[in-house]
This record gives structure tokens, sequence and C-alpha cells, in this order.
């Protein structure tokens, strides 16, 4: 049964990503906001509902801990694994294509540029003051509300310039719906996915701890895996990388705000002590300026895409070996 439910899920996402890469891009022609910037505000948010949904669990039920290790992870598993496998799949079916970022204009790279310093210099902050309270959540979620607004100011001309009829803008709810829809499709069939994964790996006796950091964690980035992958082999690398930084920024500032400030609320504020994520935040400051560097020369191959896959191989391994090394409860 659970090996169905994964069958179903898988022909779910691959339908339900389609549909809103398809509408996105629609979205994107009607207003003339840059497809990094459909990626970055409304595939990303989209996108991180799942990172979103374990913060407000997380909140009621007093393991922020929980939350603040998925966002971090999620962050690394988004950049190298996404980007890792996309690169080395493009570098399969176009050889002698390898710069990919040559198209993109400076509003566009800009915008990546500042989502990727946002999402390394908060955690490394955090981790410098040590304590985050309610306060430092209020400051992030500010952060999201601003950019996010700024991100929609940001118009260019259309390529063929044509001016995009009054027909065609009555449309935009109807696309904008049908985005929200394939998401939620994505978002659906991803958590059976996982939830059937699960299953199967507790009836081969797998530790929990061990599918925690591993099916659980890669589960939430599932949305982006297969909206980013689609959009790449589709030919529409800027809608992607807006969707893979742009998720990195959400779940930095509006969803780890989020899982600081929501418990003031409930009356229990908390001190996050953030050095405990150590390891979290060296990998994901490794992997941005890896992403920063590579954006700035133009160039994504698959020697790129290897090194963010080794990076991610990496980031598994030691994962692994804190698990094993965490004494046993008594």
């Amino acid at each position: 049964m659970h090996l169905l439910i994964i069958l179903i899920s898988l022909i779910i996402l691959d339908q339900a990503s389609h549909l809103t890469i398809t509408n996105a891009l629609k979205v994107s022609d009607i207003t003339q906001l840059t497809k990094t910037s459909i990626g970055f505000s409304l595939l990303a948010f989209s996108t991180s509902l799942p990172e979103l949904s374990v913060a407000f669990i997380a909140a009621f039920t007093g393991e922020a801990a929980v939350s603040v290790g998925n966002v971090l992870g999620s962050n690394v598993v988004n950049v190298n694994l996404i980007i890792g496998l996309a690169v080395l799949l493009l570098s399969l079916r176009h050889p002698h294509k390898v710069n990919i970022v040559s198209s993109f204009a400076r509003e566009e790279l800009s915008s990546l540029y500042f989502g990727l310093f946002i999402s390394s210099i908060i955690p490394l902050t955090l981790v410098y003051i040590a304590a985050a309270s309610w306060f430092v959540g209020l400051v992030l979620i500010a952060i999201f509300v601003y950019y996010t607004y700024q991100m929609s100011r940001i118009r260019l001309p259309r390529e063929d310039g044509k001016i995009v009829s009054e027909d065609e803008k009555r449309k935009l709810r109807k696309y904008l719906f049908t985005v929200f829809l394939g998401v939620l499709g994505v978002v659906l069939s991803a958590y059976f996915l996982v939830e059937s994964a699960v299953a199967i790996a507790e009836s081969m006796g797998v530790p929990g701890s061990l599918i925690g950091a591993t099916v659980i964690a890669f589960g939430t980035s599932v949305p982006e895996l297969t909206l980013d992958l689609r959009a790449f082999l589709k030919g529409h690398p800027s809608l992607a990388f807006g969707d893979i930084v742009g998720s990195s920024f959400v779940n930095i500032t509006l969803i780890l705000g989020i899982t600081l400030f929501v418990p003031m609320l409930l009356g229990s504020p908390i001190s996050m002590d953030m050095r405990v994520f150590q390891n979290l935040v060296i990998f994901s400051l490794i992997t941005n300026l890896f992403f920063w560097y590579f954006l700035s020369m133009g160039r994504l191959s698959w020697r790129e895409g290897a090194i963010f896959l080794f990076i991610y191989l990496l980031f598994l391994a030691t994962t692994f070996g804190a698990i094993r090394l965490q004494p046993p409860l008594t």
C-alpha cells in the first residue's frame, strides 16, 4: 500500500509541478515581473509551506529547535542537491552549454545576491550573539515584509515588445489561483510521499533519528526539488534560481521569525541558543559562498554541479556522525 501511495504521489508531483511552472510563467508575462522575482516571491513562499507548517507546530508544542534545524537544513538541501542535480542533468542534455546565467538581467542577479547575503549573514549573526529572542523574530519578519514589497516593484519590459491585452490581464487571478493549486498538489503529494517513505523505513528497523535527518529533512524540500528541476529542464533557470534563493530567504526570515515570535504571543517566550546549530550554519555559509562565486563567474557546468553534490554528501556524513556520537538516552 505504501509503495502504491509513493507511485501515485510521484505522478501527482509531476503533473502539479508542470501546472505550476506553466502558470507562473504566464503571471510573469502579464505582470512584467522578472522570472526571478516570481520565483523569489510567489513560488518561494508557496514551496516553503512545509517548513511554515513545521514552524507553527513547533511553536505550539514548544519544539522550536526542530523548526530551526529544519530551516537551516532545508537551505543546505535546496542549493546543493537541487542545483547540483539540475546542472548535472543539463550538462548531460546540453554538454556544450555551461553558461546558464548569462541571460540574467542585472536586477535579477542583484536579487539573488541579496537573498544569498541575507541567508548567510543572519544565521552567522545569531550564532555570534548566541541567544535569539522574540524581538529577533519580529525583526526577521519585518525584513521579509520589506524586501518582498521591494521585489514586487521590479519590472522589466517584455522581450517581444508586445503589450499585454486587457483579456490577458483579466486572467491574472485565474493564473495565480492555478499556481497555488499546483503548489498545493505538489505539497500534499510530497507529504504523502514522505509519510509512506517513513513508514517503510520504520518497518525495516531504521532508527528514528536517522529518518529525521534524512527522509523528513529531504521531504520538506521535495516541492522545491520537483518544481525547480522541471524549470531547469524547460529552460527557465532564472525561475528556478529565484525559487531556490527565495526559499532560503523565506526560511531564514519569515519562518525563523515565526518560530521565535509566535511563542511570545502564546505567553511562553523563548530564548534560543543558536550555538547548537553551528554545524548547520557553517554548511549553509559554505554553500552560499560557493553559489555566490559560481553566479559571479557566470559558469555552471557539471563540475560545479559535482561540487554542490559533494558538499551535500559531506553534510549527510557529518549529520550521521553527529547522530552516532550522541550518547544514548537513559
